[in-house]
């Protein structure tokens, strides 16, 4: 009964850990914003000129 709780407790342990690491280990600034988002920005930045 010992070994199943942690067996459990690990699981979790781990589970925990791969939330945390997947939502604090991307870029310091963001995600880079994509190539059609950049000429869209780019041409409406143009139009109001």
């Amino acid at each position: 009964m010992t070994l199943l709780l942690l067996e459990a407790l690990g699981a979790l342990l781990l589970l925990v850990f791969i939330v945390w690491w997947t939502m604090f280990s991307g870029r310091k600034k963001g995600e880079l914003p994509d190539e059609a988002e950049q000429d869209k920005r780019q041409g409406d930045a143009t139009r109001k000129d």
